[in-house]
């Protein structure tokens, strides 16, 4: 059950990278939690980039606690519904 939890936020960690990533690595103002105020307002490039970092590496970490197994799985199941999650 544990395993399902890692994946579920791995999968939401991965997915919530993206757009911190892309915005902060092209440049642009994009809200996160470090922002003023807090997940409304923008934060600068560099901030998105080394937050989308960290999502990326903290998913990492938990897919390598929890590998996730493409197909018909409960992890696959769970990861993917941590990315949909994710991006809501």
């Amino acid at each position: 059950m544990l395993d399902l939890l890692a994946d579920f936020a791995a999968g939401a960690l991965m997915i919530n990278a993206v757009p911190h990533l892309a915005a902060g690595m092209r440049g642009e103002l994009f809200p996160s939690p470090f922002a003023s105020p807090p997940g409304v307002g923008d934060s600068s490039p560099v901030v998105n980039v080394c937050w989308g970092w960290c999502n990326g590496v903290g998913g990492l970490a938990l897919l390598a606690y929890a590998p996730v197994t493409i197909g018909i799985e409960w992890s696959f199941f769970a990861a993917a519904a941590g990315a949909l999650v994710g991006v809501v």
